[in-house]
């Protein structure tokens, strides 16, 4: 009975570092997008926001989920349009648009849930999942990483993806150019300015799918200010993982884990005060900028605008 109940708890753990790590690896792998074309997207935070709204909305009304993560990215993509055209367009400074941008968004994601939902909480059903035959039925690995919603294999299909294109593409080249040397990829004809606003653009899509994933599928429900500093959980994942994908996916699952630890040890009813617990993965992360970030690896042109002729 207790080695059943251990397996249990382990199954349920590393379930919930999964549903947990996810949005953080969507949101991270789009902030390593926008990072390395020079970008830094502090306004992600708002991205996933708008995105957890929009896709919540979405999915409850059309009773649709894939419908729900096309309305989420689509929201992320509006809310990081704003952010192109204010920082890559017009020159402005990236950090207090970013910051502007995440509290708007807070803002007006609150205001338009209170307008609609008034002070219930609507829910949405049970989450369909896609089970892999044979590989599900694993004791513990099996419900953990092969029955999921399709987004799952798809986010971790889209991180391989990422390495090649980084690595073998002329887009790839062309998003490290934007953040080593901006003047060289304009001098070569592309222009610094479209690369930059299209990587924050994709930044802000993948952001949004990432909320409504934390909305629809995670929670269920859309409760305002429901990110609770995954964006920036996710920047910080972005930073660390020296512009390699697979080291954002691994640090996604660690910072995952964190999280899904805060509503184990919840749950278990361990007497440990309600604000420790919560406080764990941002002491993770804390930790782990200790022990990483002089390892960490920025364009040296990330959160410069770039004017043509100016050095």
């Amino acid at each position: 009975m207790q080695m059943l109940m251990t397996e249990q708890f382990l199954t349920a753990l590393l379930l919930g570092a999964v549903v947990a790590g996810v949005p953080l690896l969507l949101a991270g792998l789009g902030e390593q997008i926008s990072e390395k074309a020079g970008v830094l997207n502090i306004g992600i935070e708002g991205m996933m926001l708008c995105g957890a709204y929009g896709g919540f909305v979405a999915a409850y009304y059309t009773e649709s989920y894939w419908l729900g993560f096309l309305v989420g990215g689509l929201s992320g993509m509006a809310v990081a349009a704003l952010m192109a055209i204010l920082c890559v367009y017009l020159a402005m400074n990236q950090i207090v648009i970013g910051i502007g941008l995440t509290l708007g968004a807070e803002g007006l994601t609150a205001l338009l849930h209170h307008f609609q939902f008034s002070r219930t909480y609507p829910r949405l059903g049970e989450t369909p999942t896609l089970p892999i035959p044979l590989l599900s039925e694993l004791p513990v690995v099996g419900p953990v990483l092969f029955n999921h919603h399709p987004v799952v294999y798809l986010t971790v299909i889209l991180m391989f993806a990422l390495i090649w294109v980084f690595k073998r593409t002329s887009v790839g080249l062309n998003l490290q150019a934007a953040g080593d040397k901006p003047a060289a990829l304009d001098a070569a004809g592309v222009s610094v300015r479209l690369t930059r606003a299209c990587a924050v653009l994709t930044t802000g899509f993948l952001a949004g799918i990432g909320g409504a994933y934390m909305a629809n599928v995670g929670a269920g429900i859309f409760v305002p200010f429901m990110i609770h500093g995954g964006g920036f959980i996710a920047i910080v994942l972005a930073m660390l993982a020296r512009g390699k994908p697979i080291w954002v996916g691994f640090g996604a699952l660690l910072f995952g884990l964190s999280l899904a630890l805060t509503t184990a040890l919840q749950v278990a009813g361990l007497n440990i005060p309600t604000d420790v617990v919560q406080m764990l993965p941002f002491g993770m992360v804390i930790v782990v900028l200790i022990i990483f970030a002089r390892h960490s690896y920025l364009p040296p042109s990330l959160g410069l605008p770039y004017l043509r002729g100016q050095r």
